[in-house]
């Protein structure tokens, strides 16, 4: 059976809230860490969200 191309990563705001968006992302087509500006409800404003592991 084939492996997934497709796995979950947990992106955690650099605010230090503990809020986190969970996101799917292809490794054979983006090998490098993910990190987007979200918006953060607990902090209000957008941030960094920065990619960590899901456990």
């Amino acid at each position: 059976m084939a492996k997934k191309n497709t796995i979950l990563l947990k992106l955690e705001s650099t605010a230090d809230t503990g809020f986190f968006y969970v996101k799917k992302r292809n490794p054979r087509k983006y090998p490098n860490k993910l990190s987007f500006k979200k918006y953060d409800p607990i902090a209000r404003k957008h941030v960094e969200f920065k990619e960590t592991k899901l456990k």
